[in-house]
Order: C-alpha cells, then sequence, then structure tokens
C-alpha cells in the first residue's frame, strides 16, 4: 500500500508541474478509492475530459489522509488555481454549527500571472440557488472578460423554506452573528484560498440576496469594497416577518442596523416591481446619501434599454470624484434581474446590463488598505 501511495503521488507531482491538475486529483481520488487506472481510450485519444462534461466536484474542504503529503500549492493560491482553466468548483465551508454550499467561478488564466483577483460574492433571491443565479444573472460571462472571481454561497431549505437569506431577522442583521458572520467567514476563505485581492471583495445580490448583501456591506465595511443591490430592501427595514412583508408591500425607511451605510453602493430596482415596492430601492440610496454626504446634486441621465425599457441614472459623486452612489430607477419593470438571461430565473433579457453595470461600478472602487 504504501508503495501505491509512493508511486500516486510521484506520478501526480509531475502531473501538477506540468499543469494536469484535474489529471493529478483524478489520479488521488482514484487511487484512494482503491481503483485501477481506466483503459486506454480508443484511437489514441484522451480519456479525460472537463469538468463541465464529466460534472466534477471539487469539495475545497476536502483532505488527503494523514499518511500521504499534500501536493506542493505555492503560497495564495490553490491547485485549481494554477493550471489557468477556466473553472466552475464547488465547495463547502462550515463556521458557527452551520454548513454553507457554494459554486466559485474562477476565469481562465494563472493567478499567479495575473497577479490577485477581483472577487464578487453573489446572494441569490429566495428559491434560487447558485447555478440558476450564475445563468440568469450572466455575472461569470462579464467576469471572465474581467478576470474577476465569482462566488455563489447556497441558502438552505433548513434555514429557511423558501431559500430566502434571513435579511429580515435580528440575529441576522448584526456583525458576528448569524448569517452575516457566515457569509464573510466563507468570503474571507475564499480571499485566502484563491489569492484574490482583498481591498477589491464586493457583495451583491436579488431581492432577498439584495437586503442581505445591504447588511453586509453596513456590517463588514472593512472587507467589501462596494455593494450591489438589486430589486433588494435596506438593512434594518424589518425585524420579523410581519414587519417583512409590510415593507416589502409599501416601502421601508432607511434601515437602522447597526453601522453606517459606508460602502459605495449602486442600486437597481424596477418600480412596477411587486414584489418589493421600489421605495425600498430609494431607501438604501437614501442611506447611504447620509452616510456618506455626496457632493451636490446628482448627476441624472434617462435613456432607454435594447429592449426600449426607460431608466433613469442618478450618480452620487464623493469629494474625491469618484461616484460614491448609482441609482437606477428601471421603468415599468418588475421583480427580476436587469438584463438577464432567460436561463435562469427571475431575470429580464434585453434590459440594462445589470451585471455589467454592476461590476465597473464595482472595479472602480477599491479599499485604501486591504
Amino acid at each position: 500500500m504504501k508503495q501505491l501511495f509512493h508511486d500516486m503521488l510521484g506520478e501526480a507531482t509531475r502531473l501538477t508541474r506540468t499543469g494536469n491538475l484535474l489529471e493529478a486529483t483524478e489520479l488521488i481520488q482514484r487511487t484512494l478509492r482503491g481503483e485501477s487506472a481506466p483503459a486506454p481510450a480508443p484511437h489514441g485519444k484522451t480519456a479525460a475530459t472537463s469538468p463541465r462534461e464529466e460534472g466534477w466536484i471539487i469539495d475545497a474542504e476536502a483532505r488527503f489522509i494523514d499518511d500521504a503529503p499534500e501536493l506542493a500549492v505555492p503560497a495564495g493560491s490553490s491547485q485549481a488555481d494554477i493550471s489557468g482553466d477556466e473553472q466552475w468548483l464547488r465547495g463547502s465551508y462550515s463556521h458557527g454549527g452551520r454548513q454553507l454550499a457554494y459554486r466559485l467561478y474562477v476565469p481562465p488564466g494563472s493567478a499567479l500571472e495575473a497577479g490577485p483577483r477581483p472577487l464578487v460574492l453573489m446572494l441569490h433571491g429566495c428559491t434560487q440557488g447558485p447555478e440558476d443565479f450564475a445563468a440568469g444573472t450572466r455575472m461569470n460571462d462579464q467576469a471572465r472578460r474581467a478576470g474577476v472571481l465569482v462566488l455563489y454561497p447556497e441558502q438552505t431549505q433548513h434555514a429557511n423554506s423558501q431559500k430566502c437569506w434571513n435579511w429580515f431577522k435580528a440575529q441576522h442583521q448584526q456583525r458576528g452573528r448569524g448569517e452575516p458572520a457566515l457569509l464573510a467567514g466563507l468570503t474571507r476563505q475564499m480571499v485566502t484560498d484563491h489569492g484574490a485581492d482583498a481591498s477589491r471583495v464586493y457583495v451583491a445580490g436579488l431581492s432577498a440576496g439584495g437586503a442581505m448583501a445591504d447588511i453586509l456591506g453596513r456590517t463588514y465595511p472593512e472587507l467589501f469594497a462596494a455593494v450591489g443591490v438589486h430589486s433588494g430592501l435596506p438593512a434594518g427595514a424589518a425585524s420579523n416577518l410581519p414587519s417583512a412583508l409590510e415593507a416589502m408591500r409599501r416601502g421601508a425607511a432607511s434601515g437602522s442596523a447597526s453601522g453606517p451605510s459606508v460602502c459605495p453602493v449602486i442600486v437597481f430596482h424596477g418600480d412596477a416591481d411587486k414584489t418589493v415596492h421600489h421605495d425600498n430601492g430609494a431607501a438604501v440610496v437614501n442611506a447611504a446619501r447620509s452616510a456618506q454626504s455626496p457632493q451636490g446634486a446628482p448627476r441624472v441621465i434617462q435613456g432607454h434599454a435594447p429592449n426600449r425599457q426607460r431608466f433613469t441614472r442618478s450618480a452620487y459623486v464623493a469629494a474625491d470624484g469618484n461616484t460614491a452612489i448609482e441609482h437606477w430607477q428601471l421603468h415599468g419593470a418588475g421583480h427580476a434581474w436587469s438584463g438577464g438571461s432567460s436561463e435562469g430565473s427571475y431575470t429580464t433579457p434585453g434590459g440594462i446590463d445589470a451585471s455589467a453595470e454592476m461590476l465597473r461600478f464595482f472595479l472602480s472602487h477599491k479599499r485604501a488598505h486591504g
């Protein structure tokens, strides 16, 4: 058995050094399962397939057995980053007695060559999941071009029967507690594991995910450089389910969650939204304005999307000349991600591309101290 592991590690190390990370991972997993090597593919074709073709699952919490040394990985990088291949990884994270599954998009190009990359935390809406949210928002397409990591955690039905983030409960609106602590811990872990740029970490969400994104921006301003809220509510808009339903129906005043809204924020909200009243988007903006005191009147632009949907964009400029707050009012739009794909739920194909605009806004902001 020891000789078997010795031979396996030698071959896996060789594959790693030549950039064949998937083959090395498969070899290790196959050996640990006690399986022999697969037969050669016919006609000289390689038997290896891409993660997307085979549905590979790479669990970030997996560990080798004690007497099998880990393959050498440069500090600040993960094995998935070294080869430079595009990756769609699956993993899980545990914190405070809760376990959170996630998907992570890693753009093509070696992190060792490109340097630390930005990271966007994407929080899905109720009844959604990472795959659905990624397909609907098309954020991975934007991230591929920009070289950005995108993290999609998945809420469990055990935590919420509709898979909503629990933005309306007091224990999930505070620093160091509940879902904010869980999501912040996961984000920090991904920054460490994948060598992300700690000064360019962002969070965005839809509906309940948008409300939780605003909470994270307030409770962890040292972690997130900017926040995106699509069809969401301001932090502190509710303290229980009845008050949440009321805020969703009629709109909420600027939130009262702990911590000021100091992060730059970009907000999208349809004024025909029947699920979350559009006054909630204005409340997120007003809370940010109160905390950040932008200079003078906003710069207002009106226009229409490719599908002729009209919008009003109001940009509030900070003292340093950068846009600190953007408010996109989507006229006639309902409760859906603007400019998304019909391959996902709750999207408006042909609308203003919220993913592209969010990423543009995010990458214009960087925390002074990473």
